[in-house]
């Protein structure tokens, strides 16, 4: 070896350490033995020294300990030791054979590389135990560096066979000399020994060691595969395919997801995220307060300091959430900005390889480079495109996860907080805006910290692609980046017009969803009226309106899309101008031109992006200025009510004032209640009696005083608060479930009739805000509840009010009263009653937020003070019932000197008695439905008729048995969508602009190519170089092709977004038109919430996303398409491997589409829980303070939020798997086209400077086509979900052509007859009418009685045809109407229905829709229905507009609009359907005398629920069962006392 000491190294080996003739400048490349034995052995072991500080993070982090031993990591160790031994040997080796004596000389290599070798395994080798000892399962450092070891050792082991095959010449050679290659063998042997560990040692890190024995969280059976997979497992996520292939064979259910990881859980999260608030919350006191440890976990739960402090601490400013997150998750988003680093430089070593591999090829024809570096570019570059995607697939699951968790920390504070805030913080927002805060504003943390990294990285793109770009153009490129700078500008003006359509469109489907609820809502009476036509038309002027905006949105769109495709074309149309025309000797060679491009289009991301996050950026600091509010807000005072068990009493208030935030509201408070006694509030409205519990509560702001309570407290809150759960949840409220108790708190509290009325009994679930439950049944299960919790003090705030007069009764006598379940504790009552007050203990009465008087019952009477004046008051309010009155005037009576206020007692027992004849219903049955004579519950009951059930048969869950189910669940669509709907939709958008989209967007493709390839024939173009004259005619074309770009490109966004347009119009009218000509069962079946979401979020993602999806869809299709056509123009053979690349892309595709679908509908589903339970717990919050379950909840909520991630993360995931396999697809196109072009002998580098850098940008695009993809199908679902509703069966026609012949005034004379009809309401229900016959002569008045059930109401929907008849068939005037359309049949009769029903809208439209009659007319009907001053009263008169609902007029009111209308259409037949329960008895009389004397002389049929309204009719209908028992005149009927008629009205007490 020649001796060579120019160099320290190659001292350091003794022999050269780098030739650059051996290794570069040569046709068979090789490295130097000390270049292969120091560098290539060093990296590795500088590497792993470098990163060993995270493998020690990683034991440190670990939740999870001792790991067993077991083949894989006794495996590593032995191995690990076999390296030792060898390294040591050559160490040992080295000192004997080399130096001293022997001839060979001992060099510091052969002494320093085995010691750094050595020292690396030795460090490796402590990881062994030490990962068992702390559960860490697999590291990545050390995968990385046994890889680095293996890969860089493989040129040795070239080398070592080359010489060993040398000495074996020199050896088996003739002139065997006496040689000794005894070192050299030993170092041939030891090696290759070397290398094969080295080899296991990758190997055997390739798996993850097994599991942990002692883990701090338990893992299930469904442990996410994640915590056990092994490094290489994880970057590639390999270990994701199990579900990927569960979900392409068949649906995902819940029960396929893994749970959630420990790490991600709000138990590791929240302590964690409440340790850094808390702090930052102390550093905002000057005040010395105690120094906590680590967030603290009272048993298992996190406390959250109160930013408002104590009275005391001076406040510095508000605690922001931001220094907290940042403290709490900072780590781990640091970790992914150094990825994003890495990955920003390796984008731009891509165009400098590119530029290497042009000039490999330019270079083919003058004096060609050896065709190994070639083949060494294109390697390198899939090896950079590869590095940037694993890199970059972690990056992005990292920020996923530190956004998940930011949400999840931010979720938790808020409904912590939202437990504890003070009375007046809640006046200043809504239940809706606080909500707000967790759906909208920590829901934008999570959307933005992917992106928050390019506020640094953007702009360091951008400095990088400059740099690189100048180095190519010079100053050229300025000018190019002022075109780019001008149109981001351009486009932010674009932007905010867009912004303003957009905010538009929103109020205009407001406007047209809230209509349509209105009108699914009141469909029935739409039918019954024959309106629909009116109602369509006000509907689609709305649409239209929405259109027009749609319409002038999609020309904006088309714009800034112009802009933006023009966008990179200008940029290198200006630069190259501007370059070529600066100086003559400025040339467009290959290489230029296609670096240049390929870092322009790098450029491209961070400009578009910039904008996009400084918007984002503003609105999250919106958020965090909005939730950093609430946070800060006031709270609850704890220490306003004391718990001191030395005091007397259990309850009381010494001295007390106390206001809601403001003025104060109470004052002089003194109240005491004694142990097991019982004390009532009264007093008129608004004096304070709720605010006393209240004030018991410490729910009100205490300024001086003492307030104490002692022992555990339930509370009745007056506004009942029922949770979304089952009713014996709602009981039970967390405690444990007894029977006997549990029976008899149901007893007590009267529930037992009502739960045997609910389908499920008490597991009957309640909907939100306890919609299928009636005041009084929803105020008993409050009372219940209390009454269950077994506490020591009761705080009752009116629970009587709701509930009727004898169920009031029997609650006091069972629970509330001294013989009652309660008797035994300390109870305060607030009651409006007066007949309850004889029997408590002690009376305090308030007045203007004192108390006036106290005392027992006797003393106040006697007192004649404010007391007494109530009682009068509340006597002549008259709501008493006859014998409770009786009851109180004995009262009374016997404290002796009271004259007056017998006085108006006797008023109020005479008012009682004429009441009570009117308010007895007729209805029988209502005893036997409520299970005996519990009378007064009759009015509760309310018809139990299945087509009047609707709105609560649609929360209620299971309607009754009996009837089968009555809400059809709704189809969550599963499994891919059918290509009818494809085919529907594209006819929907018109064949025409389907084609031409297609069409143009292969033309501007075309243009792109071609502007493309006339770049490559100018740079090839040798001439242009002295000729001005031919480079302006290349600059031209250039301009040429760029400008037909632009065009194409405009028009091709524009045809989409039309034909969409086009299609959603024709979907909603569709949509609209069949929906409204649905029969009546079909809106029975299906909630309203269901068809309106058809028409508000179907619709709407059919207008917006629809356009935008397949436009982006059809776009990256092309794009893929042109860069397999460039390639193949340069590369024929490239053609070769498309096949097998588009399998591999076909299923990575299919697998992905159907997994990540259904995880998206599955994370939606779990998603609102989140939000309904905050909702509830933030209207309920008082009471969960009241009995002290804070903690219960907010288990609850974070189990909820865990239950949403553990959906959510898998759908995160499936994105990163997907982009790693497709990115690796694109990976392997570059490295086939960058090879193909090398070894192709292609000579003609512009072609292959544009096929490569088509080739890098096609992994971005490939992504995209896939998701947009996955995008199509979901939203064509909302196509399904119409194209389903447009298929619905119809109800028969609304008009007929020989309608027209029938005469105007049809029906004349009004003859109804009935010929042995029958009737149900749906296929396969029993029939309601059985065979039912009868005859009413025209003008005759016809009363209908019948208990619930009996047929009454099917009875008139049969006249209206809203249910067809199953046999039999009805004639008026002799006319069969079943041969009639609808429409003329429904507009020539007159119905008032039962309950009325407005639209929102002026009067005038609630009367007369379609605005035929005159003014006159309407205020004609208007007088004779009471109305007129009303209506004159009015600012508006006519046009006075009707809330929605017409919730702003009263019931009574609403019910003289409805007999209004009756009067403007004054047609020959009238039914009545009277209102279940007297409204009120005035409006009444008015309806019963107009009808009286306005339609004498027209048929009346009345559904009654009051006897005395049809004692004068002329003949009366009883029915039962579904048939005729009983016909003939009132008078007849009563005269027989065996008549049911008979037996009705004695019930009623009229015989």
């Amino acid at each position: 070896m020649a001796e060579d000491t120019n160099s320290p190294m190659d001292r350091f080996c003794g022999s050269t350490f780098w030739n650059s003739t051996e290794t570069w400048f040569t046709n068979d490349p090789d490295f130097t033995p000390c270049f292969e034995q120091t560098v290539l052995v060093w990296t590795p072991c500088a590497f792993y020294w470098l990163f060993v500080a995270f493998d020690f993070y990683y034991l440190k982090a670990s939740l999870d300990r001792n790991i067993p031993w077991n083949k894989l990591n006794v495996s590593k160790a032995l191995v690990n030791v076999g390296l030792l031994v060898i390294t040591a040997l050559d160490l040992i080796m080295a000192l004997i054979k080399k130096g001293g004596d022997s001839q060979l000389p001992l060099y510091d290599l052969d002494v320093w590389g085995p010691i750094i070798k050595f020292a690396t395994f030795l460090l490796l080798f402590l990881f062994i135990p030490l990962n068992r000892k702390y559960g860490v399962q697999t590291t990545g450092c050390q995968f990385l560096f046994w890889f680095l070891l293996v890969v860089l050792s493989i040129p040795r082991c070239r080398t070592e066979v080359r010489l060993d095959t040398e000495r074996g010449k020199i050896l088996s050679s003739e002139e065997a000399t006496e040689q000794d290659f005894s070192w050299e063998e030993y170092q041939f042997a030891s090696f290759f020994i070397f290398f094969t560990f080295s080899c296991l040692m990758l190997i055997l890190n390739c798996f993850a060691d097994g599991l942990p024995r002692q883990t701090k969280y338990q893992r299930g059976e469904n442990e996410i595969p994640e915590l056990s997979a092994s490094f290489l497992s994880r970057i590639t996520y390999q270990w994701f395919d199990k579900m990927a292939l569960k979900g392409y064979r068949n649906p995902l259910e819940e029960k396929d997801l893994w749970d959630l990881r420990p790490q991600d859980s709000c138990s590791e999260v929240m302590p964690i995220f409440a340790h850094h608030w808390n702090q930052n919350v102390r550093k905002n006191y000057r005040s010395k307060t105690r120094v906590e440890p680590k967030a603290q976990f009272s048993n298992g739960h996190v406390t959250f300091e109160n930013p408002h402090g104590e009275k005391n601490g001076r406040k510095k400013g508000m605690a922001s959430i931001m220094p907290p997150i940042y403290k709490s998750f900072g780590g781990v988003f640091m970790f992914g900005a150094l990825m994003k680093l890495f990955t920003d430089v390796l984008t731009f070593a891509q165009p400098q390889v590119l530029s290497l591999i042009i000039g490999f090829v330019s270079d083919q024809e003058k004096d060609p480079q050896p065709e190994w570096k070639g083949i060494m570019y294109s390697v390198l570059l899939f090896i950079l495109a590869a590095a940037q995607t694993f890199i970059l697939g972690q990056y992005f699951h990292r920020m996923f996860i530190v956004g998940l968790r930011i949400r999840t920390a931010l979720i938790n504070a808020i409904y912590r907080k939202a437990l504890r805030i003070s009375n007046s913080t809640k006046k200043e927002s809504t239940v809706g805006e606080i909500v707000n805060l967790m759906a909208v504003d920590a829901q934008r943390f999570m959307e933005l910290t992917t992106y928050l990294n390019m506020i640094w990285s953007a702009p360091l793109q951008i400095g990088l692609a400059l740099f690189f770009l100048w180095q190519q153009l010079g100053p050229s490129v300025l000018a190019g980046l002022a075109v780019m700078i001008i149109l981001i500008p351009v486009n932010g003006v674009i932007a905010s017009r867009i912004k303003t359509y957009q905010i538009r469109q929103m109020k205009y489907k407001d406007e047209r969803v809230k209509l349509m609820n209105e009108v699914l809502s009141g469909i029935k009476v739409l039918k019954l009226y024959a309106w629909e036509p009116s109602f369509e038309k006000q509907v689609l002027d709305i649409r239209d309106k929405e259109i027009a905006t749609l319409r002038s949105t999609a020309y904006l769109n088309a714009g800034t899309s112009f802009l933006w495709s023009c966008a990179p074309f200008l940029v290198s149309l200006v630069t190259f101008a501007t370059y070529v025309l600066i100086d003559e000797n400025n040339v467009l060679d290959a290489t230029k031109t296609f670096v240049s491009l390929s870092l322009f289009n790098i450029l491209r991301f961070p400009l578009t992006m910039l904008p996009m996050l400084i918007t984002n950026l503003v609105q999250t600091q919106v958020s965090v200025n909005r939730i950093n509010k609430f946070l800060n807000s006031e709270e609850l005072d704890p220490n306003s009510v004391h718990h001191d068990p030395s005091k007397p009493h259990p309850m009381t208030i010494e001295n007390g004032e106390f206001s809601w935030g403001d003025e104060i509201t109470l004052r002089n408070i003194n109240i005491e209640v004694r142990k097991s006694s019982l004390v009532a509030l009264v007093g008129t409205v608004g004096s304070g009696k709720s605010s006393v519990v209240q004030a018991f509560l410490g729910e009100m702001e205490k300024l001086a005083g003492h307030v104490n309570t002692v022992g555990k407290l339930a509370y009745v809150p007056q506004q009942a608060w029922i949770q979304n759960a089952t009713v014996r949840d709602n009981i039970l409220f967390g405690q444990p479930y007894d029977r006997k108790r549990y029976n008899k708190v149901i007893d007590a509290c009267a529930l037992r009739a009502d739960i045997d009325i609910l389908s499920a009994g008490d597991q009957t679930e309640i909907g939100e805000k306890g919609i299928n439950l009636s005041g009084g049944q929803k105020q008993r299960i409050s009372l219940a509840r209390a009454v269950y919790s077994d506490a020591d003090l009761y705080l009752l705030d009116d629970p009587l009010s709701a509930v009727d007069a004898h169920v009031g009764k029997h609650i006091f006598e069972e629970v509330i009263g001294p013989k009652g379940v309660l008797a035994r504790k300390s109870r305060i009552l607030v009651t409006h009653g007066v007949t309850f007050l004889p029997q408590v203990d002690s009376i305090y009465v308030m007045k203007m937020g004192e108390i006036s008087e106290s005392g027992t019952f006797d003393q106040l009477v006697k007192n004649k003070g404010a007391f007494a004046d109530f009682i009068i008051q509340h006597l002549q309010e008259g709501n008493e019932e006859e014998e409770e009155l009786n009851q109180i005037k004995r009262q009374i009576s016997s404290t002796g000197d009271v004259p007056e206020l017998l006085g108006s007692v006797e008023k109020a027992i005479k008012l009682a008695r004429t009441e009570s004849l009117s308010d007895s219903i007729s209805v029988t049955s209502a005893d036997s439905l409520m299970g005996g004579g519990n009378g007064s519950l009759r009015r509760r009951v309310k018809r139990q008729s299945s087509h009047d059930s609707v709105a609560s048969a649609a929360s209620l869950k299971k309607k009754q048995e009996v009837e089968g189910k009555l809400i059809e669940t709704e189809k969550s669509q599963t499994g891919g969508v059918q290509f009818a709907v494809y085919k529907h939709y594209i006819k929907s958008v018109g064949i025409f602009l389907s084609l031409a989209t297609l069409i143009l967007n292969f033309v501007f493709q075309a243009f792109q190519i071609g502007s493309n390839l006339w770049l490559t024939k100018w740079s090839n173009d040798d001439r242009v170089a002295n000729d001005t004259g031919l480079r302006d005619m290349y600059l031209g074309v250039y301009g040429a092709f760029g400008f037909g770009q632009g065009i194409s490109s405009f028009v091709s966004d524009l045809a989409p977004a039309l034909g969409s347009l086009h299609a959603a119009i024709v979907l909603h009218s569709l949509l609209l038109k069949n929906v409204l000509r649905a029969p009546m069962s079909m809106f029975d079946t299906t909630p309203v919430g269901r068809m309106l979401s058809r028409f508000s979020k179907d619709i709407e993602s059919v207008d917006q996303k629809m356009p935008q999806v397949i436009n982006d869809c059809i776009w990256c299709a092309y794009e893929v398409l042109a860069t397999i056509v460039v390639i193949s123009m340069s590369t024929p053979i490239f053609l070769t491997v498309i096949v097998p690349i588009a399998f591999l892309y076909y299923f990575a595709q299919r697998f992905y589409v159907a997994t990540s679908r259904q995880l998206m509908r599955l994370e939606s589903v779990s998603r609102s829980p989140i939000y309904s339970h905050f909702s509830e717990t933030v209207t309920g919050a008082s009471t969960i303070r009241a009995y002290n379950v804070g903690n219960r909840f907010i288990d609850e909520s974070d189990a909820k939020v865990d239950k949403n991630q553990v959906c959510k993360y898998p759908s995160v995931i499936a994105n990163r798997w997907l982009a790693i396999r497709l990115e690796m697809v694109g990976n392997l196109i570059i490295l086939f086209a960058s090879l193909f072009a090398v070894l192709g002998g292609q000579t003609n580098p512009g072609l292959v400077g544009l096929s490569v850098s088509y080739a890098l940008q096609v992994t971005q695009t490939l992504n995209w086509l896939v998701r947009m993809t996955s995008d199509i199908e979901t939203n064509i679902v909302s196509v399904e979900r119409i194209k389903e509703y447009g298929e619905t069966k119809q109800e028969a026609a609304w008009e007929l052509e020989q309608d027209k012949s029938k005469p105007k005034n049809w029906p004349e004379e009004g003859r109804v007859e009935f010929q042995n009809f029958q009737v149900r309401y749906r296929e396969g229900l029993d029939l309601v009418l059985r065979g039912v016959s009868f005859n009413i002569k025209g003008g005759e008045k016809v009363g209908i009685v019948g208990r619930t059930g009996a047929g009454k109401s099917s009875l008139t929907l049969a006249l209206f045809r809203i249910i067809e008849a199953a046999g039999g068939r009805i004639s008026i005037d002799g006319v069969d109407i079943a041969t009639m359309g609808l429409h003329m049949l429904r507009s020539r009769l007159t119905i008032i229905p039962q309950d009325p029903v407005l639209f929102s809208g002026s009067l005038r439209v609630n009367l007369d829709p379609f605005e035929i009659k005159t003014d006159d007319e309407i205020w004609k009907a208007l007088e004779l229905s009471h109305l007129k001053s009303f209506v004159k009263s009015l600012a508006a008169g006519l046009n006075h507009e009707i809330a929605e609902g017409g919730e702003n007029l009263s019931v009574g009111q609403r019910q003289l609009v409805c007999l209004a209308r009756a009067l403007l259409r004054k047609t020959k037949v009238l039914v009545l359907d009277e209102a279940t329960a007297a409204v009120d008895l005035e409006t009444d009389d008015l309806i019963q005398k107009t009808i009286r004397t306005e339609f004498r002389d027209c048929t009346v049929l009345t559904i009654a629920h009051r006897l005395n309204t049809i004692l004068d009719s002329d003949k009366v209908i009883v029915l039962d069962k579904g048939q005729i028992t009983e016909f003939a005149s009132p008078t007849e009927l009563l005269d027989n006392p065996k008549s049911a008629f008979y037996s009705m009205a004695k019930d009623a007490n009229l015989v």
